[in-house]
Order: structure tokens, then sequence, then C-alpha cells
């Protein structure tokens, strides 16, 4: 956790103010975000399918991420009423707006990947 009062805030506020990659990247980037998203685009998922979905991810994080993109407004979480409680997620309209780029940046790590493990054989 940074202080909002460094440098280091204070120029990360100023790139994503500035560049749209930077701040499309803070939104979509980490390690769990592309995973829970890559799940996403193919349509809405309960909470437990995602995390038996993703190996290695904690319940922890996984809520922390799945929060952090409600709050980008990039899904949406329904919570029907019923006992036990049943929770949804989805991409929102928003959401729906990222598949292009998302498939292509799948598209191009997985070129990258590939020229690469043929360089270091």
């Amino acid at each position: 956790m940074r202080k909002n009062s460094s440098t280091n805030a204070f120029n990360e506020k100023q790139l994503k103010a500035s560049c749209g990659m930077a701040y499309a990247l803070n939104i979509v980037g980490g390690r769990w975000k592309p995973a829970i998203l890559c799940r996403l685009i193919y349509g809405t998922m309960r909470y437990g399918e995602l995390k038996k979905s993703i190996e290695g991810i904690s319940e922890r994080m996984l809520v922390a991420q799945l929060r952090e993109l409600e709050k980008a407004q990039i899904i949406e979480r329904v919570v029907y009423p019923e006992v036990p409680p049943r929770v949804e997620y989805k991409l929102t309209a928003l959401g729906h707006t990222m598949r292009p780029m998302l498939r292509a940046m799948s598209d191009w790590g997985n070129m990258h990947r590939e020229k690469v493990e043929l360089v270091s054989l």
C-alpha cells in the first residue's frame, strides 16, 4: 500500500491520466485479472466455478480481484436471494467492449511464446 502523497503515487496518477494504454493495463493487469476475464469472456460464471477454474488463486485474492474489476465496472456481481446465496459474475456492457483487446493480447502472447520457445530450443 503506497501513500497517496508519495512521488510514486503522483507519477502513477499522471501516467494513467495521460496514457490510455497505461490506464487500460492498470485495470486488466496483474497475475489474476487476465485469467478471470479470460473465463468471463465466454459467459456468466458462479464464484465456485471461477475458483475451481483458476488453479493457484486463493479465495482472498479472487475476492479482491473480483471487487477491483467490479469497481472498474468491467464485471457485474449478481446475488440471488436464495439459501444458500448464489452469486454469479459476468461482463458488463463496458467489459464486453474489451473482448477484441483481450483476444488480441491473447493471440500476441501465444505467438510470442511460440517464437521464444523456438529460439530457446
